[in-house]
């Protein structure tokens, strides 16, 4: 996977998930800063955007993550069209699947078309993992064993920054280092390529498994956008329909966010997306 981090974005269309807002693992600054520096005509949100499971286990809700919402809304209102897909760990917006909140259409899924006239399925992925399907309970412990991790390495980069060192990701490590970690990965980006290739579809963008791809499996484009918790990538639509995956991992961001100003809503922006 080829991967680059621009200083300033204009493309024609723009996917980010697994946000995990309302967890201490956003990396809520560093979205922030990808917002500021891209401008699109279309975002997708793939899914795990806010994170359910975890507010409702702690609230946790910091002003970073408010501005990141205010963020996505004032481009909703700004013209860009915004489409959410969610997933598992915002399950509950399905119930609001074809309704729009400030400018955001909520879909169960959707078909993208790029501008050299390929279609690309959009879904989150968690259909897709038989742990999700099969035994909600221990993905729910896996999911307090992931937070847990992600507590140790946030400590670990506090260390690594005052030495003066880039962000490390110890999940993102362990994900490449232990066997059934990489047999999962491999075994669920097979299974979503299928289902595209089933559907007749030249692609799909996914999300769920925190790690950024874009490859052929058996001739379907499999993207996934990766995450805004271990890798801070997204994967964009160039004008010309060329598909690239942003890293925005090795971009300092360490100054203040600009406090938003408030606008009144506009009326809502209808995107122009195939329902699935």
């Amino acid at each position: 996977m080829e991967a680059r981090k621009p200083e300033q974005l204009a493309v024609r269309t723009v996917w980010i998930s697994d946000i995990h807002l309302g967890t201490p693992g956003c990396q809520a600054d560093a979205l922030l800063d990808f917002l500021r520096h891209s401008e699109c005509e279309t975002m997708y949100l793939v899914g795990d955007i806010i994170d359910g499971w975890q507010l409702r286990r702690s609230w946790y809700w910091p002003q970073a993550h408010n501005d990141v919402v205010q963020k996505i809304l004032r481009k909703a209102r700004r013209g860009t069209k915004v489409i959410f897909v969610p997933g598992n760990h915002d399950e509950f917006a399905r119930k609001y699947v074809a309704h729009n909140f400030g400018g955001v259409d909520v879909m169960d899924e959707a078909i993208h078309v790029t501008a050299d006239g390929r279609r690309l399925w959009i879904t989150h992925g968690d259909l897709f993992d038989g742990v999700i399907q099969c035994a909600k309970w221990l993905a729910y412990a896996g999911d307090i064993a992931y937070e847990f991790t992600l507590k140790v390495n946030r400590h670990f980069n506090r260390a690594r920054a005052r030495l003066g060192l880039p962000y490390w990701s110890l999940s993102k490590y362990l994900k490449h280092k232990v066997k059934r970690a990489v047999s999962f990965i491999s075994h669920f980006e097979v299974a979503v390529a299928r289902e595209a290739k089933k559907r007749g579809v030249d692609g799909v963008v996914c999300g769920h498994i925190h790690h950024a791809e874009m490859r052929e499996i058996d001739g379907v484009l499999y993207c996934n956008d990766g995450d805004w918790v271990e890798s801070l990538t997204a994967l964009v639509e160039h004008f010309d329909g060329r598909l690239e995956i942003v890293d925005w991992s090795a971009r300092p961001c360490g100054a203040p966010v600009a406090e938003m100003d408030a606008e009144p809503l506009a009326a809502p922006v209808q995107p122009e997306v195939e329902l699935v």
